[in-house]
């Protein structure tokens, strides 16, 4: 019986994310998630499955959690975090005009000052990010009508990778799951092979920073 409840258990966890990553970092107690999941998992079980058994399952698999956790953090990794500020951020309806307006602004921007340039093509919807500098040319180039939303004055939090980085699962999330907790709202999320970066609002940078910070040199 008790190998058949703890399969359930960690098929319950399993199926909820955020459970899982309040285990790894000690936030849940054993006795109230054992009360959450009690009715689901003795259905599951076909009988009344006790809640001291939940507990012990629940604690069980923590700490094969937070063991498996460690175990995808190691390597060596090395990283430089860096930041910019001034950003404009706009999305913009998809359309072949668009899109190839857009592509003027590769000649007027200069990554070797400092420039800073993202555009996203998606589906349905174009998504730029550009140095505040460039907000008027930019402006000049897009039909106002085809504006979803704007944002200005952001800042762009860069982390260049190094090391194991490509061999080592699960960075991007626990980067953005570290951001989350500490409250700061992601606008964009932009990637090439060794660098990540993340766009957010001017007043959460300082917390942004200092999160990030504390994960890759606590954490990985």
């Amino acid at each position: 019986m008790g190998a058949s409840v703890a399969a359930l258990v960690k098929d319950f966890i399993d199926k909820s994310p955020f459970i899982s990553e309040m285990l790894i970092e000690d936030l849940v107690s054993f006795s109230n998630l054992a009360r959450y999941m009690q009715s689901d998992v003795s259905k599951s079980a076909g009988f009344e499955v006790s809640h001291s058994s939940l507990v012990m399952a629940a604690r069980r698999y923590a700490t094969e959690l937070k063991e498996k956790a460690k175990s995808e953090r190691k390597g060596s990794i090395g990283f430089e975090i860096s930041m910019k500020t001034n950003i404009y951020d706009v999305n913009l309806r998809m359309s072949d005009e668009t899109a190839s307006a857009l592509m003027k602004l590769y000649d007027v921007v200069q990554p070797s000052n400092g420039d800073f340039l993202n555009i996203t093509i998606g589906s349905h919807e174009i998504s730029l990010a550009i140095s505040g500098s460039l907000r008027d040319k930019v402006d000049s180039i897009i039909s106002e009508k085809d504006v979803i939303h704007r944002f200005t004055d952001l800042v762009a939090i860069t982390i260049a990778f190094s090391g194991d980085f490509l061999q080592t699962p699960g960075i991007v999330h626990l980067a953005a799951r570290k951001l989350a907790w500490a409250g700061v709202n992601i606008i964009e999320i932009v990637s090439t092979m060794n660098v990540l970066t993340f766009v957010i609002g001017k007043e959460q940078s300082s917390r942004a920073y200092e999160a990030l910070t504390e994960f890759l040199t606590d954490e990985i």
